[in-house]
């Protein structure tokens, strides 16, 4: 039972995040350019948005789910699970907020969503406190890792770095989140003890001004995918390498899992579509929002 409530957040938490993410993607086009030396000014300037504002209380929706589901069962499969959204993104980015979804990313889309749901079916469903034992130093090399991915890609400029650097640091917040729920028992100073609140918080803020300025600099479908590729993928193997979470006992389980992760990989490639000279030269703040079609957003 423990398990199945889990899984029903964590497919509630893939929803409500897919839609909150195109809800705040316009909003944050109609507002000036995210600024990290002014984010007291900038987060302010999203929040007069009513778009961002709506897309954000939906995330803040999407959040508790995860929490709840990361609470009850393993990490591996609450991120399997949450790769599913993709697909509600893309159908309800084409057919309710007309952006354009192009065969690319449909077929990128498509080889996400089976290679992550393959995961979820091969997987052992683990439930209660077990799924969040790990080992310290298994955590603090993959925290560590992630961390340093995540500012990397950051700082890079890329144009999708700000995309994986929200991927790689919300899956360092889930993480940390999910270590802190295996303290719940021992009260609320134990918990305050271990630096897990804090790491949460910390990636949590930094992954706030992340979205914001991936979303600006669109667009959106490739964005959000890639986000969502980046972190369920990474989610899963902090699952498996950090909370020991079983990637197979044999060659039937473990076969399908490797081709699950190569379709992934394989999705991660086709879906940053190539930006084209329209969004390299448009000047800032982000432009205004214009749907592909006369379909507005309910």
């Amino acid at each position: 039972m423990e398990g199945t409530i889990g899984l029903v957040l964590a497919a509630l938490s893939a929803v409500a995040t897919n839609l909150g993410f195109l809800l705040r993607h316009r909003g944050a086009v109609d507002c000036a350019a995210v600024d990290p030396r002014h984010p007291a000014r900038s987060a302010g300037a999203l929040f007069r948005n009513r778009w961002w504002t709506y897309g954000f209380a939906l995330a803040i929706l999407a959040y508790l789910c995860h929490a709840g589901a990361l609470a009850t069962v393993s990490l591996s499969i609450v991120q399997a699970v949450l790769a599913g959204g993709i697909v509600v993104m893309a159908v309800v980015a084409e057919r309710v907020f007309g952006l354009e979804v192009g065969r690319r990313q449909w077929l990128g889309v498509a080889l996400a969503s089976a290679g992550l749901i393959l995961l979820a079916l091969t997987g052992d469903v683990r439930s209660g406190q077990r799924t969040a034992e790990y080992t310290p130093a298994a955590m603090l090399a993959f925290a560590g890792g992630l961390g340093f991915l995540g500012v990397a890609a950051l700082l890079g400029g890329w144009r999708r770095g700000h995309g994986i650097a929200l991927g790689l640091l919300l899956t360092l917040t889930h993480v940390a989140f999910k270590a802190a729920s295996g303290k719940a028992d021992a009260g609320l100073g134990a918990l305050l003890s271990t630096p897990y609140p804090y790491v949460a918080l910390v990636g949590g803020a930094v992954a706030f001004f992340a979205s914001a300025r991936s979303l600006q600099l669109g667009p959106a479908v490739p964005v959000i995918a890639v986000t969502a590729i980046v972190g369920n993928a990474a989610g899963i193997v902090a699952g498996i390498v950090v909370f020991g979470d079983p990637l197979g006992s044999d060659a039937v389980t473990v076969g399908p899992r490797v081709l699950a992760f190569a379709l992934v990989v394989a999705a991660s490639l086709l879906l940053p579509a190539p930006v084209t000279q329209e969004a390299r030269t448009r000047p800032r703040p982000g432009p205004r929002y214009r749907p592909r079609s006369a379909h507005p957003a309910a």
